[in-house]
């Protein structure tokens, strides 16, 4: 059995933070697969330390061992350079010790988590550290945009909107979210699709309809893409880990 967790960070990071997260698992897993969603995890265990999860351009598999306990924070689509204090294209589809990151006050933090008895009071310890929050600039504002479109805006208009021409914004939304625009695009539209798909049994049509897809074959070809898998052998598997 495994547990898994959301809650809503404080009113005051909610523009930058999508939620702050727990998992136990009383027994081991092995291959947990996790799907891309364009956002940047700082992550803790007691196993592992403090660790930077980069964006994912295609799924990732995880093994857990039994007693095994996380907890994380989960920033939005290009929200955690600020954070970090460095570019989250430098951790994109790697893992990589804060410590490295943040130096000494990465070491600081892990030696006050490890005196935290629980993954609740861990995720406090962590949102205590984090910078305070200033305004977006003109291309996280459009970062933020796509998302709340799911990836389905015309990305020569929203270079427009950052007064950028799209070259220019390809490369600074890769230095910002970690993946270029049309890429986060296609993530943030696939992960709409298996939320719609996992609220019930799934119409795929109308699910690539909704989700901004020109028709079924184009989502299939994203699901592949993505994890390899076709869409009912990925929705299998998300409802199984939930269950479990």
């Amino acid at each position: 059995m495994s547990t898994y967790r959301e809650r809503a960070p404080h009113p005051g990071l909610q523009r930058w933070v999508e939620c702050c997260w727990s998992a136990d698992y009383a027994a081991g897993v092995s291959g947990h697969a996790v799907l891309p969603d364009g956002c940047l995890d700082i992550l803790y265990s007691r196993q592992e330390g403090v660790r930077v999860v980069g964006a994912m351009t295609e799924e990732q598999r995880f093994d857990f061992a039994a007693g095994a306990r996380l907890a994380g924070v989960r920033f939005r689509p290009g929200m955690a350079g600020r954070f970090l204090k460095a570019s989250p294209a430098e951790f994109t589809d790697v893992i990589v010790p804060l410590e490295e990151v943040w130096g000494r006050a990465g070491r600081e933090l892990a030696g006050r988590l490890e005196e935290a008895p629980s993954p609740e009071e861990w995720l406090g310890v962590v949102t205590e550290q984090l910078p305070e929050p200033v305004a977006l600039n003109p291309v996280q504002r459009a970062i933020e945009a796509l998302t709340e479109a799911h990836g389905n805006l015309d990305l020569e208009w929203l270079a427009g909107q950052a007064n950028l021409s799209p070259r220019q914004f390809r490369r600074r939304c890769l230095e910002e979210s970690g993946l270029t625009p049309k890429h986060l695009g296609r993530v943030l539209r696939f992960r709409r699709a298996c939320a719609l798909a996992a609220s019930g049994a799934p119409d795929w049509a109308a699910v690539a309809a909704e989700t901004g897809y020109f028709d079924q074959a184009h989502l299939i070809r994203d699901f592949r893409g993505f994890t390899g898998r076709t869409p009912m052998s990925v929705l299998s598997n998300t409802q199984a880990a939930v269950a479990g």
